[in-house]
């Protein structure tokens, strides 16, 4: 049952005026006045062409926005809209806002979108990032369509990307979710998603939500869930990903709330994700990978720089969590001349498991040991960078399944860690 301390006396007006619903959409602000209006008019023409006959709300939680943000959405009326569109029957669109605080959290924003989607009993609820500039109704449409009409649990999206965009998540996020949980989900940490009404309240009841975690995102622990306990889990294409306020993180934070939170997943799920042994391909709508190699500048030598003055200082962090043999390749790695640099697929590997099992086990702070994964990873970025850098599409995307098949072959390692003395 939604905990009632998220839920104001207004909110739960307006969700006694809206009643039960089969379709929500969740739309989190935080002054997102310029953005949030073209999003809006493609959930409502997605909700009015698709699913003209049911009963659906478009609930924005806001974080404390200054610059009229709720007022837009409440202002982005259906009725010339409906008009435009001949043939369709809306039955119910109803759109409520609620602040559920001063600062925007994406943990509090997505607990305020669960908690009424299990009151209002919404079958199918997908959340819309409002700085999807691109976002189109037919992707709406595709998002919530397998959970309401195919009884698909999640939906993850997949972007259009260049091919040297989130080298964080197709070196690390992807390649390690997909080799423990055992499906091809490309998108485990998303701004976009859909998921089922049992899902969601399984989520919702199941999660701790303590105010320590008010500053983590929980999308990836989400998706997580989905793997982990079966449910039926799937992805359509969305087009080119909009830039949002995430991309504009520094490193470290982006490594606390993606790899973090996967580290910590591990420890509840090792169960199921113990036990399986391969990979599988999830339904997917539309092309399951899909790159531009448009020219792109990069740093490459600061990247290179960084990881070697990161493995020196480091050094004394680095023994508790890595093993001997692993501590002194990147040792060796760091001494190297840039052109003879080479961070290969197997050493990440071992390096990303280990730090893995040093998080279970907690060798020190976990925070520290993410943070010490950071000058790793720029390493491994460097050399992603160098190995694709005249590389096409089909290229990039060969290179970065061999990596999941390293992740995916050295799963055995991670388990003989895992209660392992190192």
């Amino acid at each position: 049952m939604a905990d009632e301390s998220i839920l104001s006396d207004d909110f739960i007006r307006q969700l006694i005026d809206v009643g039960e619903v089969d379709i929500l959409v969740g739309v989190p602000t935080h002054n997102d006045a310029k953005t949030v209006e073209p999003a809006i008019r493609a959930i409502q023409e997605g909700i009015v062409k698709t699913f003209p006959r049911e009963r659906a709300v478009i609930l924005n939680a806001d974080g404390g926005s200054n610059d009229g943000t709720p007022d837009v959405i409440m202002g982005a009326s259906i009725d010339e809209q409906h008009r435009s569109f001949n043939g369709y029957t809306l039955r119910t669109l109803h759109a409520i806002s609620t602040r559920y605080g001063n600062n925007p959290s994406s943990a509090a924003a997505l607990r305020t979108i669960l908690a009424a989607a299990e009151l209002l009993r919404a079958k199918a609820c997908t959340v819309i990032c409002p700085e999807s500039a691109n976002i189109e109704a037919e992707g709406v449409a595709n998002l919530l369509r397998p959970i309401y009409c195919d009884h698909f649990d999640f939906v993850a999206p997949i972007y259009r990307r260049h091919k040297f965009e989130g080298v964080l998540l197709t070196n690390l996020l992807y390649p390690m979710t997909r080799a423990l949980f055992g499906q091809r989900v490309r998108e485990p940490y998303a701004s976009e998603f859909a998921f089922s009404g049992r899902l969601g309240s399984q989520f919702l009841n199941r999660h701790q939500w303590s105010e320590e975690f008010k500053d983590y995102d929980p999308e990836l622990e989400l998706t997580v869930t989905a793997l982990s306990d079966g449910c039926r889990v799937c992805q359509t294409f969305l087009g080119t990903r909009s830039p949002t306020k995430r991309q504009a993180r520094d490193l470290v934070d982006a490594m606390r709330q993606t790899v973090g939170v996967l580290f910590s997943a591990l420890d509840g799920t090792f169960p199921m994700w113990s036990a399986k042994t391969a990979s599988q391909p999830v339904p997917t709508k539309g092309p399951e990978f899909e790159l531009s190699v448009d020219p792109l500048r990069i740093n490459r030598k600061q990247l290179k720089e960084m990881f070697s003055a990161g493995v020196i200082e480091l050094e004394s962090v680095l023994k508790s969590i890595l093993s001997s043999g692993t501590l002194s390749e990147l040792q060796q790695l760091a001494k190297a001349d840039e052109d003879q640099f080479r961070f290969h697929a197997e050493l990440w590997v071992k390096s990303v498991y280990e730090f893995a099992a040093s998080y279970h086990k907690a060798v020190m702070s976990r925070d520290h040991i993410v943070q010490a994964l950071v000058p790793l990873y720029r390493g491994r970025m460097f050399t992603f960078l160098v190995e694709n850098r005249t590389a096409s599409a089909a290229e990039v995307g060969n290179n970065i399944e061999s990596l999941c098949l390293e992740f995916e072959r050295l799963k055995p390692y991670l388990l003989e860690l895992w209660n392992g003395r190192k």
